[in-house]
């Protein structure tokens, strides 16, 4: 499999994006990785990179966005920080990966044993990490179905507040960056929020996050 150039990616549309990306998923699950001379795609991204897809993911050494959606070199960016937060130099990136370089569809990935979450509910004090986990209070707070044990020992907890987590990220992008919701609307561009299980290595695409066009991520 050959790495994508100028033509693919003009080509490619948010829709087909999307489906690549569930493609991707689907054969790292299943172990049946696309076959790729990853030094022969070093050669062919030696002058310019066309990635069509942006994924947001944690810094977690088990969720690589290129293995677990079964990407090359070239083939999609990836900003990573604990907790998958959303600040300003995560959109900066996002606005210069999709308007300037031409991504067609922003993931907001999130994990399962989120060590970052974990640190949030415990209320974690350490450094400059204090300030990052400052970012996911809002979704501690949020998650009200837990009465008791609300700390990173009550696992269903820690997952709840993941996925609150995740879907504040999707609506952080699209709430503060005026470049990405011009896209959006024009139909030039999707966000949506996914979960990826580091038990499993299945991604789950929270398809009620989905922003774009299309109303459903097959249209």
């Amino acid at each position: 499999m050959k790495a994508h150039t100028r033509e693919t990616q003009s080509s490619m549309t948010p829709q087909k994006a999307l489906q690549y990306l569930r493609e991707g998923n689907e054969r790292f699950v299943n172990n049946l990785r696309a076959h790729r001379d990853l030094l022969q795609q070093v050669n062919e991204t030696r002058d310019g990179q066309f990635p069509f897809a942006t994924i947001i993911t944690c810094i977690d050494s088990r969720t690589s966005a290129e293995l677990v959606f079964d990407q090359g070199l070239g083939d999609v960016f990836s900003a990573r920080i604990a907790g998958s937060v959303i600040n300003d130099d995560i959109l900066g990136s996002l606005e210069f990966s999709c308007k300037v370089a031409g991504s067609r569809i922003i993931v907001v990935l999130g994990h399962s044993q989120c060590g970052a979450i974990k640190g949030a509910v415990d209320k974690v004090q350490l450094g400059n990490l204090s300030t990052l986990l400052n970012k996911i209070q809002p979704s501690v707070y949020r998650e009200r179905a837990t009465k008791e044990n609300r700390t990173s020992k009550n696992a269903a907890f820690v997952e709840n507040v993941m996925e609150i987590q995740t879907r504040r990220s999707v609506s952080q992008i699209v709430e503060n960056s005026v470049v990405l919701r011009e896209m959006i609307d024009a139909n030039e561009l999707y966000l949506i929020g996914a979960v990826y299980s580091v038990e499993s290595g299945q991604v789950t695409f929270l398809e009620d996050t989905l922003l774009g066009q299309a109303t459903s991520a097959t249209a």
